[in-house]
């Protein structure tokens, strides 16, 4: 599971610095309204099937569904070899052979696509960023290693017909990516031994981002590249994580185009709107680039014995409150000044055997499974399907 938290330092703090929408090329800047699907195929692969409550229950593809309710971008993770032992080979899934056709399938029904690699062959997020097991052990030719992986990567999702609109660079790299090399622990302190703490990720970060330049060299449509951090809420950590990158002085602030956050309400009460409002204007205003939330959830069902206390008590957990839970994050986004917040995502809404999504609550998805035909599932359309229309 995540969360999202991200930070920079350049550019001036006042609002006048910042770019207009009119910038953009448009009178508003386009805004992305998403859906993490990586675990689609999976789902179906097993037998799940998705139904449309509002059309009577007929059988339609998730994506169909999620389209109707205001979805124009899918997100989806690239994992670099998965494969057994990993939990005895339930997640050999999400590498570049599964999630290269779902781009595809998504692509051609007309939605963006946000690549989101992990750089890893299983999950990675704050608390695991494993090195992929065939990958170097050594610094400079594992940044090697990384670079051609993007480019060789990239290149393939354009001869598959795919344009990406976003890709970002690691998957909640708070602690870095690419372990033990790249590690990065943000509390250290004073803030040059932090600096020279980031030094080593910012070396690999760097290779990654030159990977997309090659790709570009060689003819692939130039994607937003993101950095994505966990706790967008936490600003001290933002500020003290970007100004550590760019302090090495090998990543520079136009090395990156979007910054990306994750906002959970599970993993502390700190988490509200107000303080991820706080975050979101504050960056946009010193960093003067676009913005996104690209992972949250809402329970439907959180009354177990280990439910945590939830940032937002007042907004009811219920399906109701899933949709009530995303518009206010989408007005705080759609607040940030200068038309800089341009994206909302919700985490894997259809991941029917896998309700909790990694929370302590019991479910957040935005279907209802139904296991009375097991092992084969059901996932009927909530009305939160819907939370993205009008919006």
């Amino acid at each position: 599971m995540h969360l999202t938290n991200l930070i920079a330092a350049s550019l001036p703090l006042f609002a006048s610095a910042l770019p207009s929408a009119s910038s953009y090329g448009n009178s508003e800047p386009f805004f992305y309204k998403g859906f993490d699907l990586s675990s689609v195929k999976i789902e179906e692969d097993g037998g799940a099937v998705y139904k449309d409550t509002e059309r009577g229950n007929i059988t339609r593809p998730v994506e169909d569904i999620l389209g109707d309710g205001g979805m124009n971008v899918v997100r989806l993770r690239l994992w670099v070899n998965p494969k057994k032992p990993y939990d005895d080979g339930y997640y050999e899934s999400y590498g570049l052979n599964y999630t290269l056709p779902l781009a595809k399938r998504f692509y051609d029904k007309g939605y963006k696509i946000y690549l989101d690699y992990h750089f890893s062959d299983y999950w990675a997020d704050p608390s695991k960023q494993a090195t992929p097991e065939e990958w170097p052990t050594t610094l400079k030719p594992l940044a090697s290693t990384l670079r051609n992986y993007v480019s060789s990567t990239l290149k393939s999702f354009k001869e598959a017909g795919v344009d990406l609109s976003i890709v970002s660079l690691g998957n909640e790299i708070r602690h870095g990516m690419l372990w033990p090399y790249g590690y990065v622990d943000v509390d250290t302190a004073p803030t040059s031994a932090r600096i020279a703490n980031f030094s080593d990720f910012a070396y690999l970060w760097s290779a990654a981002r030159n990977g997309v330049r090659d790709a570009v060299a060689e003819g692939v449509p130039k994607p937003q590249v993101m950095i994505h951090i966990d706790d967008g809420w936490n600003l001290t950590l933002q500020e003290n994580w970007f100004g550590a990158l760019t302090g090495t002085g090998k990543v520079s602030t136009s090395d990156w185009d979007i910054f990306g956050f994750s906002f959970y309400p599970f993993y502390g009460t700190a988490a509200t709107l107000a303080n991820l409002k706080t975050s979101l204007n504050t960056l946009a205003k010193k960093y003067g680039k676009p913005l996104h939330v690209v992972e949250t959830d809402w329970p439907d069902i959180c009354n177990g014995t280990d439910a945590p206390a939830l940032s937002e008590p007042s907004i009811p957990i219920s399906v109701s409150g899933q949709t009530e839970w995303v518009h206010d994050i989408v007005d705080v986004v759609k607040q940030v000044p200068g038309g800089l917040g341009q994206g909302v995502n919700y985490w894997e809404p259809a991941w029917l055997n896998n309700t909790g999504l990694g929370s302590a609550c019991e479910d957040t998805i935005l279907f209802s499974a139904d296991w009375s035909h097991w092992p084969n599932v059901t996932g009927f359309s909530r009305a939160s399907t819907n939370m993205f229309k009008g919006v």
